[in-house]
């Protein structure tokens, strides 16, 4: 079964928690879902449950369900941060970084600071800095025991058909900022050659490797960047949730987004679909998702409505998703 093409995409779903739980793979399996963007959840390093997660038998299962045509198997993403460390993945040998607490003396210099959204465990990386881009990369890393040597090498063995790429707007961030001015570096300029490296590097396996950018919608100003990510998605555009909310927790959800900022992120998103990229937007919203859904129609984007913790499928699908195979999980 061919899998659909990124611009024949017209629904898509982003779940990065509790994928190891009962049926939250078979019900993404039996989703209309053209696109899916899932957590490669075995490098949670902290919990043996995850750790033996069978991500490749996930990306196999995914890819073998049909797209909504019926006709076309699913696109299946793997999620990664390029912009930020975290302190479960297999990578993280040094001392926690608590919230609130002094920085430890341990951690590398290119660990810059704390996520300033407030995400536990997550911190913001100088990520042109060598160590950092083995780590992603991989070229000359030792191989972790699991038999990968780098976050793209894990997504490249699993069979993924690309990756969605967070923290991308780590090149604006203040104290990222700062690091490149003491270095006399441009943080966009490195951060389209590191995109550019990762899709070298997963193209040189599949040839369709698949590059989304997420957030750092400024970067559209920077030469080459339509040249690196085959299209973007964007969090937050009408609507956003707390950082390290729970699913059931109303801080997660529907939240009015600055118009300011909406303003700002649409005219660039508009600049990618100007070039032939497609646009994804990730909402979180329950009681405004209709709006959501109608805002982004207008707009040419391929919008999804469901609450930070990203922890199973929206309760809010788009306009046009009922009749599937199986219905989004409920409450």
């Amino acid at each position: 079964m061919a899998p659909l093409r990124l611009n024949q995409v017209r629904f898509w779903a982003y779940q990065i928690q509790d994928l190891h739980e009962a049926r939250m793979v078979d019900a993404l399996a039996e989703s209309r879902y053209d696109l899916l963007v899932v957590e490669p959840t075995r490098t949670d390093k902290n919990s043996d449950e995850t750790r033996q997660f069978d991500t490749a038998a996930m990306v196999r299962k995914l890819k073998a369900s049909t797209a909504h045509d019926g006709k076309h198997r699913k696109l299946v993403l793997a999620y990664i941060s390029i912009g930020e460390a975290e302190e479960w993945r297999w990578y993280w040998t040094w001392p926690t970084w608590a919230k609130n607490k002094m920085r430890p003396p341990r951690l590398p210099e290119w660990i810059v600071a704390a996520d300033p959204d407030g995400w536990t465990g997550c911190f913001p990386v100088a990520f042109w800095d060598k160590e950092w881009k083995e780590i992603v990369l991989g070229r000359r890393r030792p191989p972790h025991d699991q038999g990968y040597n780098s976050i793209v090498d894990e997504v490249i063995r699993d069979g993924f058909d690309g990756v969605y790429l967070d923290w991308v707007e780590a090149f604006e961030e203040d104290n990222v900022k700062e690091a490149a001015d003491k270095l006399k570096i441009d943080p966009a300029k490195e951060m389209v050659a590191l995109i550019g490296e990762i899709k070298e590097l997963g193209r040189k396996t599949n040839p369709s490797f698949i590059v989304i950018q997420q957030n750092g919608s400024a970067l559209i100003d920077s030469p080459g960047i339509l040249n690196v990510v085959d299209a973007i998605a964007q969090e937050d555009v009408w609507y956003r949730g707390d950082a390290d909310a729970d699913w059931d927790q109303p801080n997660g959800y529907d939240r009015a987004q600055d118009k300011d900022f909406t303003d700002e992120v649409t005219g660039n998103l508009d600049k990618y679909k100007g070039a032939g990229k497609p646009v994804f937007t990730i909402d979180y919203a329950v009681k405004h998702a209709d709006l959501v859904y109608a805002k982004a129609k207008a707009k040419g984007y391929i919008a999804y409505c469901s609450r930070t913790s990203l922890s199973r499928l929206s309760t809010t699908p788009p306009p046009g998703y009922t009749g599937d195979r199986s219905r989004p999980n409920p409450d």
